[in-house]
Formats: structure tokens, sequence, C-alpha cells
């Protein structure tokens, strides 16, 4: 061999260049290609291609490039599809959904008639349950807006407690058998709730605390049951592309449940946990803080100011235009709020707090200034914040208070929530537009159960506001109209950033978790009567497959 050849062959593999597509290639254990990406990040770019390794992001760019530069143990042909990262809901009830699916589904009933009809079927099918429950039902979908009483349930049931939730969980029906357990009467009384009573009888409809005074009673499901609930709910998560999402009030007993879950891989969803303000929760947790893995996330409380707008337990200004002298009411006195607001900025946790009428927001708008004294990063929260006064808008930017709202809340109230407020309060009422104003941001939910788990019945109602079927022509209130890219934003990034973690989650970018979905059909592009047909194809939890859609 002449020296010349020799030198050149030296050089070569001294160099790492000879042989370099063999030897020489990082890799990957995943790489997705072909794809139309949505990365969410700060400049909304969009991409082709993504490289995965150990769950995490590694790059972000076109096929030619990451396909020369990766050698993946798997590859994916996304074929044009488009992708997005992974669905944040960021606001749920995902126990209490998974609990609901043992249930009587009553969503969608067009009479109380039905109501029962539903009742006798799900009795049929689990007869020897010792309570029968049900959740779903709105009597402002009925021909007769009326709440419902109890007789028919008392004489087709006489020996088995039921109670029935209305569909926003802050009003129910109880039978006679359930009231007699909880001792409740037609003398009981209680801050915060309303056992309705009429010619001295009790009717059976409990509103906001008086409900869980029946509910207390019903027997905790065993272990095995409620590791089941949990299952069966990420399981229709991911079937909707949700692959995080917050938990609005837990017990140390079910986030311990989930913990465990989580470390033996039996539960991949990301859960971003609040906490009831129980004693035994604020025991526990101010004494050991925040508590913080990759799938699980415990540092703020859920509270609750006043009940809904459907049930008329919203806190109001004024009163309401289809109850006259009926103003709704606070669930605590205010001097409680003040407390467990002090408390939790004591110990470092968030405060999320539901808040519908504009006297409940404007209340905790401004106990959240009195403890927060200014501009912050403590993210407190106002969850729902669906009326608020024109004089109190500007509090959410003073005090950086998060809105976090629920989209199809307003699609959902639309048709009657002009007959609670009247002309003079609706134009503020849902103001998703004016609330995005005040940070630049806001968190995107369902309030499952509530509403529908799917989070592209969100995208739709946030951009188009409008129903199902397209309704009503133009959209409502269209001035509060989110844009497709707000929308998107607020499902995935901002909620991320609402829980503190956007930093790992809620975009397609190098270093974060590899959280992501494959769909049939661009939510960016698409006509809006198209949106609520999106299918997800694939959901993927740290780079791996939780979803296929056969």
């Amino acid at each position: 061999m002449n020296k010349f050849l020799h030198a050149l062959i030296a050089a070569a593999f001294g160099s790492g260049f000879l042989f370099s597509g063999c030897t020489s290639k990082p890799k990957a254990d995943l790489l997705i290609y072909n794809g139309n990406i949505y990365t969410v990040n700060d400049q909304f770019d969009k991409a082709e291609s993504f490289a995965i390794k150990d769950g995490k992001i590694l790059e972000v760019g076109t096929t030619v490039d990451l396909q020369a530069k990766y050698q993946a143990t798997e590859q994916v042909d996304a074929a044009g599809k488009t992708i997005y990262p992974g669905f944040i809901d960021a606001h749920s009830h995902f126990y209490r959904y998974g609990l609901s699916l043992q249930s009587a589904d009553l969503v969608g009933t067009g009479s109380f008639k039905e109501v029962v009809q539903q009742v006798v079927r799900h009795m049929q099918q689990h007869p020897a349950a010792d309570w029968i429950t049900g959740r779903g039902w709105d009597q402002n979908d009925w021909p007769v807006k009326e709440f419902p009483t109890k007789d028919t349930l008392d004489l087709l049931f006489p020996d088995t407690p039921v109670i029935l939730n209305r569909i926003d969980g802050h009003a129910a029906l109880a039978n006679q058998k359930a009231l007699d357990l909880a001792d409740v009467t037609p003398q009981t009384t209680l801050v915060g709730g309303i056992v309705e009573v009429k010619n001295g009888k009790l009717t059976g409809i409990l509103i906001d605390n008086a409900v869980n005074v029946v509910t207390s009673k019903i027997p905790e499901p065993d272990a095995e049951e409620q590791r089941q609930a949990l299952l069966n709910a990420e399981k229709n998560c991911f079937a909707v592309g949700l692959t995080s999402l917050a938990d609005a009030g837990l017990d140390k007993a079910n986030i311990d449940l989930m913990d465990k879950l989580q470390k033996l891989n039996e539960l991949q969803i990301r859960i971003y946990a609040m906490l009831n303000p129980s004693q035994e929760n604020q025991d526990h947790y101010f004494k050991h803080g925040i508590y913080k893995t990759d799938r699980l996330h415990v540092r703020s409380f859920k509270i609750y100011s006043d009940g809904a707008l459907g049930s008329r337990g919203a806190s109001l200004l004024q009163p309401y235009q289809d109850r006259l002298g009926h103003f709704g009411f606070l669930l605590a006195s205010q001097q409680e709020f003040r407390n467990i607001a002090s408390l939790l900025h004591q110990h470092g946790f968030q405060m999320n707090t539901h808040a519908i009428g504009d006297s409940a927001n404007r209340l905790l708008l401004d106990i959240y200034g009195e403890v927060l004294g200014g501009q912050n990063d403590k993210r407190w929260r106002i969850e729902h914040a669906q009326i608020i006064n024109p004089a109190d808008m500007a509090k959410f930017g003073r005090y950086s208070i998060v809105p976090s709202v629920q989209p199809t809340h307003a699609t959902s109230d639309m048709y009657w929530a002009g007959e609670r407020l009247g002309t003079h309060r609706l134009p503020h009422a849902y103001p998703y537009k004016e609330l995005l104003q005040q940070n630049g941001y806001l968190a995107l939910g369902s309030d499952f159960p509530v509403e529908d788990i799917n989070p592209v019945f969100g995208f739709h109602a946030a951009v188009a506001r409008q129903d199902a079927e397209q309704y009503p022509p133009g959209g409502f209130q269209m001035e509060n109209s989110l844009t497709r890219e707000e929308a998107l934003r607020g499902t995935t990034i901002w909620a991320a950033k609402a829980n503190f973690e956007e930093k790992e989650k809620g975009s397609i970018e190098p270093g974060k978790f590899a959280d992501f979905v494959i769909v049939d059909r661009d939510l960016m592009t698409i006509a809006p009567e198209k949106m609520r047909d999106l299918k997800v194809l694939s959901t993927y939890i740290n780079g791996k497959l939780v979803y296929h859609f056969k």
C-alpha cells in the first residue's frame, strides 16, 4: 500500500468520516416523519418530523434532515396527517367521571319521564346495587323547565336510596329513602345549600352543599372499583387525544391510588391534582409540601365559592331575572375564603376557585388581590369565570390571575342564560377573548363529565361559538370567540402553563415529553362545521403508543 493511500485511510478513520453512516449516527427510539406538525412553540412553527429518545423529544425539523441524522429503532410515516401536542384538559373531574361510568347516564334526556326510564333500565342491569345513582339531567332541556320532584322515584324505589345529579353537579334529586338515610327533613337548613320544601314537604331537590349531605351516605367504592374507574376513564381520554388533565377536587386517598397505579405503569395519563380543602389534605400537604413526579403534580387546592347558573346557585350582584329577589349564594363565609387564601399563600400552594356569578368573581378577585398584592407568578386561578362585571375584568391582569374556562359551557348555557341574567348582563358572560387579553393566555378545559370529554368540542365552541348543530347561525357573542391558534394554545401550552408545566409539555419541542396526537384532519384549516368530526388516529405518551383508532 503506498504511503499516500495509507495516510488517506488513517485520516478518514481519525475524522470519523469513513463508515459514518453505520457508526456515528445518534440513536433515537422513534422517528415521526412526513407529518403536518404544529409544534405550538412560541412562534407557532410547523415541522415535518421529530425524533424521540427515552420518552422525550430530541429534535424537530424536516423529514430529510432528521432521517439523515438519526438512526431510529422505529419510524412512523405520518403520511401527511396532522400532528398536535397531546391535548390537555385544564379542568376536569377525571376520577368522578370514571365512577360515573358505573351510574345511570342521564345526559341528553328530553323529559323527566326519560330520566325515569333510564333509571329503571339501569336498575335492571344492576339489581344488586345498594344505591341507585345517576348523573346528567338538565331541566332546561325539557318542555317544562322546572325541577322535578321525587314522587315517582318514591313509588318505584321505596326501599332503595336514589340520588340523581343534575348535569352541573350542583343540584340533585333524591328519593325519600335517600333523604331518610341522611336525616334530611323539611326543617333541615345549612350554609351554602338548599333543601327544597314546598307546602311543608320535601320535593327531593337538593342544591349545592345539600347534595353532599346525602351523597356522603353512599358507601365508598372498594379499591378495585376505584382502580377500574381510573382505567376506564383513561381509556376514553386517550381515544379523544387527551394525554394530560387537571382533576379538580381530590382527596389524598384518591391521589395515593393514582400515584400507585402510575408507578406500576397501569395508569399512563398525566394528572395535575387539585386538592379538596379538607383538614386531612391541609394537614398532610402543608407539612410535606408540593408533590411532583413525571405523571403526577400536586400543588393546588380547589375551592368552591358559589354554585351553578343552571340551578340558580351562582352568586350574582343583582337578582336573577327569572326569580326576583333571588341572588344565588356563597358556599362559605367571606372570612373562610380569606382564611384559606392566606393559608395557601403561606404554604406555597396554588388557589383555584370555582366562581360562576359576578358577585362570586368580584369577591374572589378582591381576596386574591389582597393576598397577592400585585403582579406575580403564583398563577392563582379562577375556574369557570363565567360572569364578570366590567368593573372587575382588569383585576385578572392586575393580580396575574389565570382564567380557566370551558368553552362548551357557553354553548350549553346560551339557550337559557339570557333568562337567568337578562339582556344587560348576558354580554358580560363567557367573555373568553376579553379574559385572554388580561394576561395574554388562558387555560381551556371541559369540566367533564359536566360537558363532553372530547377537547375538540371545546375547540369548536371556542372558535365558532356554536353547538353541534351549528346553532346559532353566525355564532353566540362572537366578539368573545377565540382564533384557532388561541384555541389550540389554550388546550395545550397555555393549559400546561396554568399548571406550572409549560417547560415539560404542551408543545413539540426538544427536551419535552413526547406526548402527541395524530388526527385525520387539520383544525387550523377545515370548515368549522367539520371540526367535531375529527378523529384521533393515534395517541402517544412518552413516545409510546397508548391508543390507535381501528
